[in-house]
C-alpha cells in the first residue's frame, strides 16, 4: 500500500509541477571534508558560512558531543578542513539542523532543551568575534509550537523564516511553513500555499537564490519509508507539488535530504544523501542554475 501511494504522490507531483528544466543540477556532486566531516556516522543538514570558511552540521550518532544528536563545526585552514569539534551551544538533548543567516550573524538551529515551548523548537544564536557563539534565544511561540518544528532556514534576504511543522491544522504529517521576519522580529508563522504540503511528511526545505523556488524532502513517513528531495517553483505567492529531483540529488537505494543553500556560493546546494551500500549519511555540494522554461 506504501509502495501505491508513492507512487501516486509522485505522480501527483510531477504532473502540479512548473515546466521541468528551470532548476538544472551541474555536474557530479562532491563528498564533503571526508573523514573531517563525512565519516561512518550520519551527518546531515552541511550549513557554510559567507566567507567559506566556517562548516556547521549535525549527526544523530557521532560520538563526542554531549547529547548524541548534536551540532558539530569545522574551520577552514587554506585548503583543509580542520578536525570536527562540537559547537558549545549543544546541550544533553537533541540538537540539529544548523542554517547560518546570509550575513554569517546568526545561526538558526533546532533543540528540545528545556525551556522550550514543547517537543523540538527553533532556537537562534549570534556569532560573535573570533567566531564564538552567544547564548541560545528561543524564537518563541509565534513560530514555535506544542508539536515539533524541524530545520529553519532564513531566506537571502532575511525576510522569510522557512521551516516544518507536525502543529495541528496542517495538510497532514510535517508540512512547510514560513514566517515573516521584520528586523529579527519573527511574525506568526503560516503553511506555505498551494500543493506544496501533502498527507506526506515534507521537512528539510531550503530557499534558492532566488529567494521563491524550494528545495525540500518528502517521505511517507519518517523511518520506514524512502527519503528523495523535490522542487517547487512559486507562483502569485503559491507554491505547485513539485518534483523529484534528479541525480546527483535522488540516486536509486538510497534516501537524500537536509538540503540547504551554500552561504558561500549562492549557485551550491549542501544535501545529505545515504548512498547504496554506504554506512551512514554523508554530505555533499552541488552545483545548480536557474533556466527559463
Amino acid at each position: 500500500m506504501k509502495a501505491r501511494l508513492a507512487v501516486m504522490l509522485l505522480v501527483s507531483a510531477s504532473s502540479l509541477a512548473s515546466p521541468s528544466g528551470r532548476l538544472q543540477l551541474i555536474g557530479p556532486a562532491e563528498r564533503f571534508a571526508p573523514g573531517i566531516a563525512s565519516t561512518r556516522h550520519d551527518e546531515i543538514r552541511l550549513t557554510l558560512s559567507p566567507d567559506g570558511k566556517t562548516a556547521l552540521w549535525f549527526s544523530r550518532n557521532r560520538p563526542g558531543g554531549p547529547g548524541g544528536y548534536d551540532i558539530w563545526i569545522s574551520h577552514r585552514e587554506g585548503d583543509r578542513w580542520r578536525p570536527a569539534t562540537p559547537v558549545p551551544f549543544n546541550s544533553p538533548g537533541r540538537d540539529f539542523d544548523p542554517a547560518f543567516s546570509a550575513d554569517g550573524r546568526v545561526v538558526y538551529f533546532c533543540s528540545d532543551r528545556a525551556g522550550g515551548q514543547g517537543g523540538d523548537d527553533l532556537y537562534r544564536v549570534s556569532v560573535e568575534r573570533h567566531g564564538r557563539f552567544g547564548e541560545p534565544e528561543n524564537l518563541g511561540p509565534v513560530v514555535n509550537s506544542a508539536a515539533d518544528e524541524f530545520a529553519p532556514m532564513l531566506s537571502p534576504d532575511g525576510r522569510r523564516l522557512l521551516f516544518s511543522s507536525d502543529r495541528a491544522g496542517g495538510a497532514g504529517g510535517h508540512d512547510l511553513y514560513s514566517a515573516a521576519m521584520i528586523g529579527r522580529v519573527a511574525q506568526p508563522a503560516r503553511a506555505l500555499a498551494g500543493g506544496i504540503n501533502t498527507t506526506a511528511q515534507e521537512f528539510d526545505a531550503t530557499f534558492l537564490g532566488d529567494g521563491r523556488t524550494v528545495v525540500f524532502a518528502r517521505a511517507l513517513d519518517f523511518g520506514s519509508a524512502p527519503v528523495r528531495q523535490f522542487v517547487a517553483y512559486e507562483h502569485a505567492g503559491r507554491h505547485d507539488a513539485g518534483h523529484a529531483l534528479p541525480s546527483p540529488m535522488n540516486e536509486p537505494g538510497g534516501d537524500s535530504y537536509g538540503a540547504m543553500l551554500d552561504g558561500s556560493r549562492r549557485d551550491t546546494l549542501t544535501y545529505s544523501a545515504r548512498r547504496a551500500g554506504g554506512e551512514g549519511l554523508d554530505l555533499y555540494r552541488v552545483r545548480y542554475r536557474m533556466t527559463q522554461p
